[in-house]
């Protein structure tokens, strides 16, 4: 379905923020029969609903809001909202045709689209695609989840996304490069179980894309891919790393050597995968790598890596902070802690509670030391999960501002408090961004004199 099929239809846009924003502008454009918005979960974190938004599309809230769902020929659902709401669930039942914002996008844009997803990684091999293109000259938009929404970009030759499990899910096409990063269990309190979440995900691939790029180390992906082409990143036949001519680790493309592993900023092993992936896309795209060595030697070492993500923050202490607000699971957090491996480290976890299973966690922290502090609302299930290991220290504070101060107490000197929440944002704070807020003025506030 495309946005033009919209046109003489009654739509539904389920979602007021910015996913839904996007969606109630760009469908208004295509002359709808009658559009509404419907914001089931409006509390004091929702943004002003009013001005053109709200001439385009009066906002429904609370018990009403299904009525107008499901009256309408075709609900355009924001990613936020869960496989698994009772009102999605009795739509479908009831025959309402439902679709997203991406997938009305991608319906049209699939042939210029790079699609990235992954349960980690997809962030910031998405990013390193986008730059690295355009070092060699192939301008692109960068987009998705984690940038503007894809009823938000303009028009471009290429693109680039991140996207999500949610928006992979209602995905009826393709791009014309699907690449996967990781598989491990995610969200699947939104999905409604393993198996539920690893076909959402991997929905990316569904529809018929010219090139399907993965990361080839990865033991959950493989296992779901099987003999699936594709092309297999990481390993001696695509990108990888190996031993280069001075005996260091470098990147290479097959056997033949690209650059040091150390021109890559970015702190981690997994990070070294992020690069192999993107690596691959372009060399899928027929750019040749080891011509343009030097050219993409100089880009990743410019590589600022995402805000969010492992982002540190001076402070006067001398501690190191560290933003990884992005790291939404169990799985990410720990590739979080292992990037500094080493150093005294403090971890504040907690977040949105969608019932994970920590017990991944417990079992990477079994021999190391550090600090564990719990913030509302999964932060006391995370501390519970991590009981009776005989070298982490765990803390439960009421919010993220209190973990801050505490951190600054029990964390050595010259060592590193990590915010990496094994946990989403939403119920606390708005979105990711909001927490990355919160955290960074509390660092401020908190800092000495």
């Amino acid at each position: 379905m495309r946005l033009s099929d919209l046109r003489g239809r009654k739509v539904a846009v389920w979602g007021a923020g910015r996913e839904g924003r996007a969606a109630v502008t760009a469908i208004a454009a295509h002359g709808p029969a009658d559009l509404v918005a419907v914001d089931d979960s409006a509390n004091f974190l929702s943004l002003p609903w009013d001005g053109p938004l709200a001439e385009a599309a009066p906002l429904v809230t609370g018990d009403e809001g299904f009525a107008r769902l499901a009256a309408a020929d075709v609900v355009v659902r924001s990613p936020g909202v869960p496989q698994t709401h009772p009102w999605l669930i009795e739509l479908r039942r009831q025959g309402v045709t439902v679709t997203q914002g991406t997938s009305l996008w991608m319906a049209d844009h699939g042939e210029r689209t790079i699609g990235v997803t992954g349960s980690k990684g997809k962030s910031t091999t998405s990013s390193l695609i986008s730059h690295l293109l355009a070092a060699v000259d192939r301008p692109n938009v960068f987009g998705g989840n984690i940038g503007v929404p894809t009823l938000d970009l303009p028009d471009a030759e290429l693109y680039v996304l991140e996207l999500s499990s949610y928006q992979c899910s209602d995905l009826t096409d393709s791009p014309r490069v699907a690449v996967v990063t990781a598989l491990f269990p995610e969200h699947l309190d939104a999905h409604g179980g393993e198996r539920e979440y690893y076909r959402d995900k991997l929905n990316l691939l569904a529809y018929g894309p010219r090139t399907v790029v993965v990361n080839g180390t990865d033991p959950r992906l493989a296992f779901e891919l099987g003999d699936r082409a594709a092309v297999r990143a990481g390993t001696a036949d695509s990108v990888n790393v190996a031993a280069g001519p001075d005996g260091t680790p470098w990147f290479h493309r097959v056997d033949q050597p690209l650059f040091p592993r150390s021109v890559l900023p970015l702190v981690g092993r997994h990070n070294e995968g992020n690069l192999c992936v993107a690596l691959a896309v372009l060399d899928a795209l027929g750019i040749d790598l080891v011509d343009r060595k030097d050219t993409l030697a100089v880009a990743v070492a410019e590589f600022q890596g995402l805000a969010h993500r492992l982002t540190e923050i001076v402070d006067p202490s001398g501690l190191t902070f560290v933003d990884d607000t992005l790291a939404t699971s169990p799985y990410a957090a720990i590739h979080a802690i292992d990037a500094y491996d080493g150093r005294p480290l403090t971890v504040i976890v907690g977040g949105n509670d969608r019932g994970v299973d920590y017990t991944p966690l417990r079992e990477h922290l079994a021999e190391r030391e550090l600090t564990v502090i719990g913030i509302p609302d999964s932060g006391a299930r995370i501390v519970e999960a991590l009981d009776g290991l005989p070298k982490v220290r765990t803390e439960l504070v009421d919010d993220l501002a209190a973990a801050v101060q505490l951190a600054r107490q029990v964390t050595p000197a010259g060592g590193v408090v990590l915010l990496s929440p094994a946990a989403p944002s939403y119920g606390r704070f708005r979105n990711f961004e909001h927490r990355s807020e919160v955290f960074a003025e509390a660092i401020r506030t908190t800092a000495p004199a």
